[in-house]
């Protein structure tokens, strides 16, 4: 894999990643609510106007763009895997900013994530 093309999917991964964050940080200004005809309403129009939803979605429009140049590089077959690097991301990035649990089987789970990536990239 040539270096723009690991960059492209890398830059994918970040991107999905940041959309995932941004789109908590924006839920978590509603909080929880019940689930009625008036409330869904109310809640909709209250997440259509967070900063950080509306950002978040914009990082998933950059982000099919930039995934579909680096699948003009790289076999689908390769990408893709990498793709789970995102769930490193944000298990960790989820930790750092949202308090969120990294538990030891989390951490396993993110070890075999990398150690199954590493092994789809070099195949």
């Amino acid at each position: 894999m040539t270096a723009i093309a690991l960059a492209l999917v890398l830059t994918g991964v970040m991107l999905n990643a940041t959309a995932q964050l941004l789109i908590k940080a924006g839920a978590e200004t509603a909080g929880q609510f019940a689930f009625t005809a008036g409330n869904l309403w109310r809640a909709g129009l209250h997440f259509a106007l967070q900063w950080q939803i509306l950002l978040g979605l914009a990082c998933y429009a950059v982000s099919v763009v930039v995934w579909i140049l680096a699948l003009t590089r790289v076999q689908v077959s390769v990408a893709y895997p990498m793709l789970s690097l995102g769930y490193v991301v944000t298990a960790v990035a989820a930790w750092w900013l949202f308090g969120e649990a990294l538990t030891a089987q989390k951490l396993l789970g993110i070890a075999v994530i990398i150690a199954g990536v590493v092994i789809m990239a070099r195949s």
